[in-house]
C-alpha cells in the first residue's frame, strides 16, 4: 500500500510526460517552435486607482492562446488525477492503520549509496508523522489536479502541466517517507526542481522566468546550509539514518565543533544549519523573497506549493528532527524568533497588497511563521496540527481566488472587482468559509490549531516566548483585517469593472467540486483531530515519531482564560476595522495612506527587501561575473593564455613573411643596413676597448 501511495504519482508523471512529448511532436514534427499569440499571463499596467489612490503593475493569470491542444490532453488529465485520487484514498487508510492501529512500517527498497563509511539505503519510513503528511500532500494534490482540469482547459500544454504537478507530488512524497538525511535531501531538491518548472510553466512570460529563477536561487542559499548540516551530522555520527542519529544525539550534548575559526556547540550548529534549509524552503524571514513572486505560475500551482507541499517541507523537517532540536535550546530560540518575525512581517505586508493571489501568499508566509513558533516552543504536534488544518483552508483560498480570477476574465487586482457575491455566490460562500478558518473563527479548523500555537508560545520556556506570543497575537489581528479586506473589496460594494462584472459567472463543475470539499475540510479538520494533536492523546497517536518538550501540552491547558480568548478578540477586532474601512467608511484608507505616505510605501514595497538584496547581493554578483568574463576570461586568459600566445606567434610570423618580398634590391638594402650596424658597433663598442 505504501509503495502505491508513493509511486502512483510518479507513474502519472511519466505517462503525462510521454503524452506531452508525443503530442508536441505530433503538432510540430519539424521541431520548430510554435509561436504563441496572446500567451499566458501577460503582465499589464493598470491605471485604475486603488483604495489609496495609487496604481501599480499587476499580472494576469491568463491562458487564452491560439495553439490547438496537444494530442492526448484529456487522457493525461484523467490518468494523473485518477492516480492521485487513488493515492489519497490509500493515504487516509494508511493514517488509520498507522495512527490508530499502531502499524508503523519500514520498507527497504534497495541499497542506494555505498562509499566507504557512507552507506545509504532507499527505504520508506511510515510512522504517524509521515502518515499525516501523506494525507495532506495527496489530498490537496488530488483536488488541485481535479481543479486544474477546469482551470487549464484552454491551455495547449496541459499534459506537460499535469506531468509537472504529479512529479512535484512524487518528490514531496519521497521527502516525507525518507528514512535518512540523504534521501530527504533528494526529495528536498526534487520539490525545488519541480517548483522551478511549475512557476516558470508559462516560460514565454519574462516575469514567470524571473520568478522561477528567483525561487530556485533563493532556495539554493538555504539548501547550502542544509547540506552543511548533513555533512556535520555524518562527521559526528558516521551515519545519515534517522534512528542512528537520534540514538547518538544525547551523546553529542556538550560537544563542540570547530567552525569558521570558533569552537561552537555541535548540536546547536547542526540544528541551525539544518534550519537554514527550512528557512529557504518554507519562506521564512530573510529567505522569504521568492514566495510572492511564485504567484507567476498558474493558480493551481500556487495552491499546491503554498498549501500542502513545498513550503511545509521545512516544518516537517524540524518536526522529524525534533530529537535533535530538543537537545539544542539555543537553536529552538532562534527558530521561535524567526517564526514570530516572519508572522508579523508577512502580516504587515499583506495589509496593503492588491493582487488577490499575493494577499493569500503573504498569508501563507505568516502562517508558516506560526508553525515555527510552535516548533520553537517544543510543541511539535501543535505545529503539525496547524500544518494539517492550514492545508485545507489555504488551498481553498487559493483555488477560490482562482475561481474569482476565472470569473473576472483573469483579472487579479481586487481594486477592479467588487459586487461579485451575487454573480458568483458559490465561490463567495466557500471563500468566506476559508477566511473564517484562516482568521480563527470559533469551531473552524483554524480556530483550534491557531489558538493552540499562541497558547504554546505563552506557556513556553523559550527565551523568545513572550516575543513569539505578542507577535502571533498581533499578527492574528492583522490577518483578520487583510483577509476580510480581500472579501469586502472583491465581493461587496459597487463593481469597479462593469464589463467584467456583467460577464462574471461561476466556474466549471471541475473547479467547484474541489473547493466545496476543501470548504468542508476547513471546518471538519479541526475539532475531530484536536485531541490527537493538542490534547492528551498525543503520546498514543504520535508515539516515537515526535519528541515533544516535557509538560508543554499540560502547561498549555492551564494558561489564564484571558490569554486563551485573546486571539478571538483580535480576530473580531480585525473584522470590525476592515468592515469600517471598506464597507462603512471607504474614504478612511485613502486618507490614512495620504497622511502616512512613507509607511504605506514601506509596506507596499515589502519592507524594500527586494531592493536591498538587489544592492547587496545581485548587483555585486553581476559585476563580479561581468568582470571575470570581460577581464578574467577575455583580457587575461584570451589575451595572455593559449589564445594570446597563438595570436602573438601568428602576428610575428605574418610580419616576418612580409620581409620575404622576392626583390634583390630589398635584400641588398637589408645587407647594407647590417654592415653599417656592424661597423658602428665595432667603432663605438668593441673598437673603443
Amino acid at each position: 500500500m505504501i509503495e502505491a501511495i508513493v509511486f502512483l504519482p510518479l507513474i502519472g508523471a511519466i505517462l503525462a510526460g510521454l503524452i506531452a512529448l508525443a503530442g508536441a511532436h505530433g503538432r510540430n514534427p519539424s521541431g520548430d517552435t510554435v509561436d504563441h499569440h496572446g500567451d499566458h499571463g501577460h503582465a499589464h499596467a493598470t491605471t485604475a486607482h486603488d483604495d489609496h489612490g495609487h496604481g501599480d503593475d499587476h499580472g494576469q493569470d491568463d491562458h487564452h492562446v491560439s495553439e490547438p491542444p496537444a494530442a492526448g490532453s484529456r487522457a493525461a488529465e484523467l490518468i494523473t488525477t485518477a492516480l492521485l485520487i487513488a493515492s489519497a484514498a490509500l493515504s487516509w487508510m494508511a493514517l488509520v492503520d498507522v495512527g490508530f492501529m499502531h502499524h508503523d512500517a519500514r520498507i527497504a527498497l534497495f541499497s542506494w549509496i555505498s562509499s566507504g563509511d557512507l552507506q545509504v539505503g532507499w527505504s520508506l519510513r511510515v510512522d504517524t508523522l509521515t502518515a499525516v503528511m501523506l494525507v495532506v500532500v495527496t489530498t490537496v494534490s488530488s483536488l488541485v489536479h481535479f481543479y486544474s482540469i477546469g482551470y487549464m482547459d484552454e491551455d495547449p500544454n496541459r499534459p506537460r502541466f499535469f506531468g509537472y504537478l504529479s512529479l512535484f507530488t512524487f518528490a514531496m512524497l519521497m521527502l516525507v517517507t525518507s528514512d535518512n538525511l540523504v534521501q530527504l535531501f533528494f526529495g528536498w531538491e526534487g520539490v525545488g526542481l519541480a517548483s522551478y518548472l511549475l512557476i516558470g510553466f508559462w516560460y514565454r512570460k519574462p516575469s514567470a522566468n524571473a520568478a522561477a529563477i528567483k525561487a530556485f536561487v533563493v532556495n539554493r542559499v538555504g539548501d547550502f546550509g542544509f547540506s552543511l548540516g548533513i555533512f556535520a551530522v555524518f562527521m559526528l555520527v558516521g551515519s545519515t539514518d534517522f534512528d542512528t542519529i537520534f540514538a547518538a544525539a544525547p551523546g553529542l550534548t556538550g560537544k563542540t565543533i570547530h567552525f569558521l575559526a570558533w569552537d561552537v556547540n555541535a548540536l546547536t550548529l547542526i540544528c541551525l544549519l539544518l534550519f537554514m534549509g527550512a528557512m529557504g524552503k518554507s519562506a521564512q524571514f530573510l529567505l522569504h523573497t521568492w514566495l510572492p513572486d511564485a504567484m507567476e505560475g498558474p493558480t493551481p500551482v500556487s495552491a499546491l506549493i503554498h498549501a500542502a507541499t513545498m513550503v511545509t517541507a521545512g516544518v516537517f523537517m524540524v518536526a522529524r528532527l525534533s530529537p535533535l532540536f530538543e537537545l539544542a535550546p539555543a537553536a529552538q530560540a532562534f527558530v521561535m524568533f524567526i517564526g514570530a518575525t516572519t508572522a508579523i512581517f508577512a502580516a504587515t505586508v499583506g495589509l496593503v497588497q492588491n493582487d488577490i493571489k499575493r494577499i493569500v501568499a503573504y498569508s501563507t508566509c505568516s502562517q508558516l511563521g506560526y508553525m515555527f513558533v510552535a516548533m520553537g516552543a517544543g510543541a511539535y504536534s501543535v505545529g503539525m496540527f496547524h500544518l494539517f488544518t492550514h492545508a485545507f483552508f489555504k488551498a481553498l483560498l487559493f483555488l477560490g481566488s482562482g475561481s474569482v480570477i476565472y470569473a473576472m476574465h483573469h483579472e487579479q487586482d481586487i481594486r477592479n472587482m467588487g459586487g461579485l457575491k451575487d454573480r458568483i455566490p458559490y465561490t463567495y460562500f466557500v471563500m468566506v468559509i476559508g477566511t473564517l478558518a484562516l482568521t480563527g473563527f470559533p469551531l473552524t479548523a483554524g480556530y483550534f490549531s491557531k489558538d493552540a500555537i499562541i497558547e504554546s508560545a505563552y506557556a513556553s520556556h523559550n527565551p523568545f516566548a513572550y516575543y513569539g506570543f505578542m507577535m502571533t497575537v498581533i499578527a492574528a489581528g492583522l490577518t483578520s483585517f487583510y483577509s476580510w479586506r480581500l472579501i469586502f473589496k472583491t465581493f461587496h460594494g459597487e463593481p469597479h469593472d462593469k464589463a467584467h462584472h456583467q460577464a462574471a459567472h461561476e466556474s466549471p463543475i471541475w473547479m467547484l467540486i474541489p473547493i466545496g470539499i476543501l470548504a468542508a475540510g476547513s471546518i471538519l479538520a479541526g475539532y475531530p483531530f484536536k485531541e490527537l494533536f493538542t490534547g492528551h492523546g498525543i503520546e498514543e497517536f504520535f508515539r516515537d515519531s515526535l519528541k515533544m518538550h516535557p509538560h508543554i501540552i499540560e502547561e498549555m491547558h492551564h494558561i489564564p482564560e484571558t490569554v486563551a480568548y485573546l486571539p478571538t478578540v483580535m480576530m473580531i477586532l480585525g473584522f470590525a476595522v476592515a468592515w469600517l474601512f471598506y464597507i462603512r467608511r471607504p474614504h478612511i484608507p485613502v486618507q490614512l495612506a495620504r497622511e502616512h505616505q512613507m509607511l504605506y510605501q514601506f509596506l507596499l514595497n515589502k519592507w524594500y527587501f527586494d531592493e536591498l538584496y538587489e544592492v547587496i547581493f545581485v548587483r555585486p554578483a553581476k559585476w563580479l561575473g561581468r568582470f571575470l568574463w570581460k577581464k578574467g576570461d577575455g583580457y587575461l586568459i584570451d589575451g595572455f593564455g593559449p589564445d594570446g600566445v597563438s595570436s602573438g606567434v601568428l602576428d610575428v610570423t605574418r610580419n616576418v613573411v612580409r620581409l620575404q618580398s622576392g626583390y634583390l634590391y630589398h635584400y641588398a638594402f637589408a645587407m647594407l643596413i647590417g654592415v653599417a650596424g656592424l661597423i658602428t658597433w665595432f667603432m663605438f663598442g668593441a673598437g673603443g676597448q
